[in-house]
């Protein structure tokens, strides 16, 4: 299954007729620039550079940057990660007595610029970021489609916040059935569909399917490529430990986690998508849960209840774009909502064979405690044109968190 009839599975808010058309037929065409938090830029103890890349996803290109500077790819600091098949502006830190090494650092497709003195950067240390997006294959008429879907959803309150395919996987969308898997403790079968599903057209597919249908680990040693860095981790930690537990744990965190979460990810999709069939998405209802807004930016730690009572005061703040209703990220420590919404959100665990606590029971570093997420999402500066010859250019700014595909997809509707 690949990621469009993945995503077929989830509704679209918009009626009128899509564009079509096709993204990142080069990276040229999907350009990311990330706006930082200003805070990045207090203190001296690390030294800030501009990460430009190209066709080049964010760990692996840090941990070449690390490994031709002769530092821990631990010590360099980013913000969130990017996609690959395209041109990406991010932040990075490194210790302040390696900045000299990294400056002088060349790798092809890679560019380092340093721009200040700062501090370590964590993951989620931006506001957002800013695209320029061109979509090919689209007719004269794409623009005037463009209008009607854009002024149509604007009524609507916003684009579907739906977490985009990157999350679950292109050509192989396993990551969420995985992080099921891992929540069920059934670490040999998460490994067995990491290592071994196979038939999405990619390098390394014959391997896979050796593994998926022997599961020798000594054979998948020598038939893996070197370039599945973490796939060989899985493989190499197996065979000394003997426990595939302790093979997922010696992932590095960003990649250890991304399995549960695009679980969470998953399920918010499908809440998404039939509350988008069964209830309102830009009116609160009591019972559900807030999430406040200030200049377009959702802060997502700043929720509030719906009650009978301030259930008029909340939907003018709606209205104002000062707040938004939100959907589960289902984790052990989540406001859960209550009323109509609740029963929705308990609908969706009990047919998972789900509870909150299930995310607790994971290894430390993979439980999770979960949160909430706004279902609406309204592109700041959306502006958009017909370039003969090339197609729509789509620039817009969204918040960290929120997929630039999603947007386009209520745009295209190509799946």
């Amino acid at each position: 299954m690949d990621y469009r009839e993945f995503f077929s599975h989830f509704g679209y808010l918009s009626e009128k007729p899509g564009i079509g058309g096709r993204i990142k037929v080069k990276p040229e065409d999907f350009v990311v620039m990330e706006d930082p938090l200003p805070s990045i830029f207090e203190g001296r103890k690390h030294a800030v550079f501009i990460l430009k890349k190209r066709n080049w996803d964010t760990v692996s290109a840090i941990k070449e940057v690390a490994k031709r500077a002769g530092i821990s790819h631990r010590d360099i600091g980013f913000a969130g990660t990017k996609d690959r098949k395209a041109i990406t502006y991010q932040y990075i830190s490194v210790p302040a007595q390696a900045k000299e090494k990294v400056e002088s650092v060349q790798i092809r497709d890679v560019e380092l610029k340093f721009v200040s003195y700062g501090r370590f950067i964590k993951l989620g240390h931006l506001l957002g970021n800013r695209f320029r997006i061109i979509v090919r294959d689209v007719d004269g008429g794409a623009f005037e489609r463009t209008r009607a879907i854009v002024r149509e959803l604007h009524e609507k309150g916003g684009f579907p916040n739906y977490f985009g395919y990157q999350r679950f996987g292109e050509r192989r969308v396993t990551n969420h059935l995985i992080g099921k898997l891992l929540l069920q403790g059934d670490f040999e079968e998460a490994a067995r569909l990491f290592l071994g599903a196979h038939g999405g057209g990619m390098e390394g597919d014959e391997a896979r399917r050796h593994f998926w249908e022997t599961g020798d680990v000594d054979r998948a040693l020598e038939e893996f490529p070197h370039f599945l860095r973490y796939e060989r981790t899985l493989l190499y930690t197996y065979r000394k430990t003997g426990s595939w537990r302790r093979a997922f744990l010696s992932l590095p965190l960003p990649i250890m986690r991304i399995f549960v979460h695009a679980y969470q990810s998953y399920l918010f999709n499908l809440y998404l998508s039939r509350r988008m069939e069964e209830l309102p998405l830009n009116e609160a209802l009591v019972g559900d849960i807030v999430v406040q807004v200030r200049g377009g930016i959702p802060y997502r730690d700043r929720t509030y209840r719906v009650t009978e009572t301030n259930r008029d005061f909340v939907n003018e703040k709606i209205r104002k774009s000062q707040a938004m209703v939100s959907g589960p990220l289902f984790g052990f420590a989540m406001r859960r909502a209550k009323g109509l919404p609740g029963r929705l959100e308990e609908k969706i665990l009990e047919e998972e064979g789900l509870s909150l606590e299930t995310f607790r029971k994971l290894p430390k570093p993979m439980a999770e405690a979960g949160g909430r997420r706004e279902l609406l999402i309204r592109p700041l500066g959306l502006t958009y044109g017909y370039v003969p010859e090339k197609g729509m250019c789509f620039r817009f700014f969204l918040p960290k968190g929120v997929y630039a595909t999603s947007v386009l997809r209520e745009i295209m509707k190509d799946h």
